[in-house]
């Protein structure tokens, strides 16, 4: 992995006066869902708590006892990204496939939660955000009297692996954008594509919810052979054999690849833990390098201010 950083600028940080306020959000009240992860193939359940101000989000295993099973979901915690991000705490418990659900809570505005799961693994339930966005929906929100911290971008600064970068640039929104190239595995399934989501005016139900993860029968296979996957199947994953889909129905959407690409990095890029005013640009990002990207930011200090 190569990090560039671009710019000329060396000012130290500073605070900034107050532009508009993100302020911080909660759910209304507690709600339940039951699925299987995607690796074991056993029925996991997963509930969505309220929070204080501050809490950021915080995953609780309820089948191991306390201290133990609490883990805060920030970038720092992140200790592996192939397939999925997983999180640890310092008595070395996890908790896996994550993204979903927090792109779901950071779509909402979501900024505190308590995630209670009963095991591993987040159910992987369809293979996208979609019902964790629903059960939000039936909790309802509520804003709480507390601003969220925001970091603002002031010159670019970017992450590199193979074919694939992250950077982030400065700007006025929060605005992820991400291209996908398709280097021939899927054939004509899918040209090269842009996908761009605003944090603060767009709708994440509505655009990037119901995008599932995707991933190739041959790879499937293998993983399959490693004990990985268990719970993988047509049902929660879009499968690619040959350059056709074998799902069912086929794809959501035209651009359901290049959408779900952009909603595990609202996933992923919300474990900053503050709102991050600028342009979010990808080429063929995925987990791997969203992090690799955060832990850059924040160990650059001269590239940002906080607002």
């Amino acid at each position: 992995m190569q990090t560039a950083f671009y710019g000329s600028s060396k000012t130290a940080p500073f605070f900034a006066p107050s532009q508009a306020l993100i302020f911080q959000k909660t759910l209304a009240q507690a709600v339940t869902c039951v699925g299987v992860g995607v690796h074991s193939g056993l029925e996991t359940s997963l509930t969505l708590y309220p929070a204080l101000p501050g809490t950021g989000y915080v995953f609780v295993r309820s089948d191991i006892a306390a201290p133990k099973n609490k883990l805060k979901a920030d970038y720092q915690s992140v200790v592996d990204t192939r397939m999925c991000t997983r999180i640890s705490n310092t008595y070395g418990t996890s908790v896996s496939t994550i993204e979903h659900v927090i792109a779901a809570l950071a779509g909402a505005g979501i900024t505190n939660s308590l995630i209670e799961v009963s095991g591993p693994e987040v159910p992987i339930m369809d293979g996208s955000s979609l019902v964790f966005s629903e059960m939000i929906k039936e909790a309802g929100t509520k804003v709480q009297n507390s601003s969220l911290p925001t970091l603002k971008i002031l010159r670019p600064i970017r992450v590199e692996q193979g074919n694939a970068s992250a950077e982030f640039l400065p700007g006025l929104g929060r605005t992820i954008s991400m291209q996908f190239v398709d280097y021939g595995r899927l054939g004509t399934l899918t040209d090269e594509t842009v996908f761009s989501f605003d944090l603060d005016t767009d709708d994440f139900s509505e655009l990037l919810s119901d995008a599932r993860t995707f991933g190739f029968f041959e790879d499937a296979e293998k993983l399959w052979a490693a004990g990985l996957a268990k719970g993988a199947s047509l049902e929660n994953t879009i499968v690619i054999q040959n350059k056709s889909i074998m799902n069912e129905g086929g794809l959501r959407s035209e651009d359901e690849f290049i959408r779900h690409k952009v909603l595990d990095a609202v996933g992923d890029l919300a474990l900053a833990g503050v709102a991050i005013q600028g342009t979010f640009r990808g080429i063929n990002s995925g987990h791997t390098l969203n992090n690799q990207l955060l832990r850059a930011v924040f160990e650059t200090p001269d590239a940002w201010c906080m607002v």
